[in-house]
C-alpha cells in the first residue's frame, strides 16, 4: 500500500530469482527450500534486519528475503507463480483479493502458538477481509491522518476534519497522498460516504471534489510528506501514523522552533492492517509458519516496532513498551478516535477501474 522508504538489503534479488526460475531452476529451489529455507516477500524497511539474523540463528532456517514497494507490484508476482514465496506481507484489501482468487493457503495455527499474543481486537478487525481468520496474521496497523505545522497554521485554522483540506488559507501548502484509494478516501469521507463505496455517482462526486482542491495542493507525494513537513515546506499533509515517532524524534533532535501535530479527522479514516499470509504454492509452508510464529513473539514484535514504528497489534509487545510510547496517541489512538473509520476492502476489477479512471481525471486536470 504505502508509505515507506525503500533500500536494498535483500539476500537474493527478485530479478535473480526470476532469472533462476526462467533457467529451469525453480524445482531445485523448491527442493533446497525443503532442507531449511523460507522465501519472504515484504515491504521495504519493514523489518529489523537483526530479526532475520536471529531467526536464522535460532531455527537454522535460511531466510531468502525480497521486497516490494506496493501491493499492486506484489500481487502479479504471486499470481504468476513463477517465483514461489513462502511468507508475504500484503495489506488488508489485497489479502481479500488474494483469498477470493485462491492464491493463499490456510495457516496451520498449531504451528503458530504465539498467535495468542495478538490482541483479539485486531483479529476482529482482520475479519473484514479474512472472515474466519484462516489466512492471515496481523503484523502492523495504523491510521491515516492530517499532519500540520504549528508555525504555519493559525490556532483557529487547526484542521480537525478532512474537509479542512479545502481551506483556501492552505493554498499551495497542502501535501496529498499520490495514491488513488487514499486520495479518494479523503474526499469520500469528507462527503460522508464510505471509503469502500462502489457507487459510481459517489465516486464521481469525490472526483469533482478532488479536482476542485487541486489549486490548493502543493504536491501529490508519498514518502516525501514526512521530510517536506519536517523541513517546513508545507503547512499540512496527509500522512500515515507510523511516521509519527520518527517525525517527533527528528523535530526534537533538530531543535526546531515548531512542532508537527497529528490529527485523526472527525469524519473517520482509513484504519489499515498489514498481515502475514502464505501463498497457496509456497514450497516451505511449515517454515513460513515458523517465521510467522517467531515474529509474533513479544520480544521480537517489540524490536520490530521500535524499528518500523508502525503500531504493533501484539499485546505482549505493547506491554513491553515504555509507558511514554504506550501513551502516544498519534501511534496508539484511543478507540473513540477511530469511530467511523474503515478498513479498505477489495471492490472488484470493475469498481477498481472506476476509481482508476476517476484518478486519471483528477491528475490530468
Amino acid at each position: 500500500m504505502k508509505k515507506r522508504l525503500f533500500k536494498v538489503m535483500t539476500a537474493v534479488s527478485l530479478a535473480a530469482m526470476i532469472a533462476s526460475a526462467a533457467a529451469g531452476c525453480g524445482k531445485q529451489s523448491a527442493k533446497a527450500g525443503a532442507a531449511g529455507e523460507v522465501y519472504v516477500y515484504n515491504w521495504g524497511e519493514y523489518i529489523d534486519e537483526s530479526v532475520i539474523e536471529e531467526f536464522e540463528k535460532e531455527t537454522g532456517i535460511k531466510v531468502v528475503y525480497d521486497m516490494f514497494e506496493t501491493n499492486e507490484e506484489m500481487y502479479p508476482v504471486i499470481e504468476a507463480g513463477g517465483v514461489k514465496y513462502d511468507a508475504v506481507c500484503p495489506s488488508d484489501y489485497m489479502i481479500q483479493k488474494m483469498i477470493e482468487n485462491n492464491l493463499l493457503s490456510e495457516i496451520n495455527f498449531d504451528n503458530v502458538p504465539n498467535l495468542k499474543e495478538i490482541d483479539p481486537q485486531y483479529l476482529e478487525m482482520a475479519k473484514s477481509i479474512d472472515p474466519e481468520n484462516k489466512y492471515s496474521v496481523p503484523y502492523a496497523w495504523g491510521t491515516v491522518g492530517i499532519l500540520y505545522n504549528t508555525s504555519l497554521v493559525a490556532p483557529e485554522d487547526v484542521p480537525t476534519k478532512w474537509s479542512d483540506l479545502w481551506n483556501d488559507k492552505f493554498k499551495d501548502n497542502i501535501l496529498m497522498q499520490d495514491s488513488v484509494r487514499d486520495a479518494f478516501m479523503v474526499a469520500l469521507k469528507s462527503l460522508g460516504y464510505s471509503m469502500n463505496t462502489a457507487n459510481e455517482a459517489e465516486i464521481n462526486e469525490a472526483k469533482e471534489l478532488l479536482i476542485s482542491q487541486k489549486p490548493l495542493v502543493q504536491a501529490y507525494v508519498i514518502d516525501q510528506v514526512r521530510d517536506k513537513m519536517i523541513g517546513g515546506e508545507a503547512a499540512v499533509g496527509v500522512i500515515y501514523s507510523g511516521e509519527m515517532l520518527y517525525i517527533q524524534n527528528e523535530v526534537e533532535e533538530l531543535g526546531l522552533d515548531y512542532s508537527l501535530e497529528y490529527v485523526i479527522p472527525e469524519e473517520g479514516t482509513n484504519l489499515w492492517l498489514d498481515s502475514w499470509v502464505i501463498p497457496a504454492n509456497a514450497p516451505n509452508k511449515e517454515n513460513a509458519e515458523k517465521w510467522i510464529n517467531f515474529l509474533c513473539r513479544p520480544d521480537i514484535a517489540k524490536k520490530n516496532f521500535e524499528y518500523i514504528t508502525y503500531a504493533t497489534p501484539n499485546k505482549g509487545a505493547f506491554d513491553l513498551l515504555d509507558p511514554e510510547i504506550q501513551s502516544n496517541k498519534a501511534v496508539f489512538p484511543d478507540s473513540d478516535k477511530l469511530k467511523n473509520s474503515e478498513v479498505f476492502q477489495y471492490l472488484g476489477n470493475d469498481v477498481d477501474s472506476l476509481y482508476n479512471e476517476a484518478w486519471k481525471e483528477v491528475k490530468s486536470n
